[in-house]
């Protein structure tokens, strides 16, 4: 019997979307081939890396003969295929809701602190502008995650299995603290689960230190 095919995600060891789409792979006991696209470097704009993403970003996903360059579609397209751990419940209205905080941090959150909007801000002003923008733009969106998610919060952010919201608000939390020095005291509920997301190995193996591109420790 002909074995499947490996999957192969072009990363970025500091990208969040990156990060959101090995937690899913990991989740779901998916082995694949990482291969590092070095953002810094320019890496995204080869051609060759062009053909896979369009939109000449980070990640995208090489299953067999389908290539996806979008860290939505990709989870999404990894829920379809391989429905092992489903990240999203069957409850309409749950469901509903970790698309919602999905689409918070992936839509309203995420672009908006992005390493090419981030340069652009800091060519057309200064580095401290930078800053100021980014947690302007995360504080906006993690006051809109705390007051969706405090109600139906358990354990983790919709309950007391991790779904799609969750794969979605550990990077983002992670990126917050670590690059832009957002106090999570202001968000109760959001710093609790990202205690939560501390205790699970597949989160762990998704940072971006874990990662084979990221610098060795100074």
């Amino acid at each position: 019997m002909e074995e499947p095919a490996k999957l192969t995600l072009y990363s970025y060891w500091r990208s969040s979307c990156s990060q959101r789409v090995r937690i899913t792979l990991n989740i779901k006991g998916l082995e694949y081939e990482y291969k590092a696209v070095n953002l810094l470097k320019g890496d995204h704009f080869d051609p060759e890396f062009e053909k896979l993403n369009p939109m000449k970003y980070v990640p995208a996903l090489v299953d067999g003969d389908t290539v996806i360059g979008d860290s939505f579609a990709i989870i999404l397209y990894l829920e379809d295929k391989y429905p092992q751990h489903p990240l999203l419940p069957q409850d309409a209205k749950k469901k509903a809701l970790n698309l919602q905080a999905a689409s918070i941090v992936g839509s309203s959150i995420q672009p908006l602190q992005n390493l090419a909007v981030l340069q652009f801000i800091e060519n057309k002003f200064n580095a401290d502008e930078k800053l100021t923008w980014a947690q302007n733009h995360i504080n906006k969106g993690f006051a809109a995650l705390e007051k969706l998610l405090k109600e139906h919060a358990g354990k983790y952010a919709t309950g007391d299995e991790v779904q799609l919201a969750d794969v979605f608000l550990a990077p983002q939390i992670y990126a917050g603290l670590v690059r832009f020095q957002i106090d999570m005291s202001l968000y109760p509920t959001l710093a609790r689960l990202n205690d939560a997301y501390n205790e699970l190995p597949a989160f762990q193996a998704a940072l971006p230190q874990q990662q084979p591109d990221a610098p060795s420790p100074s």
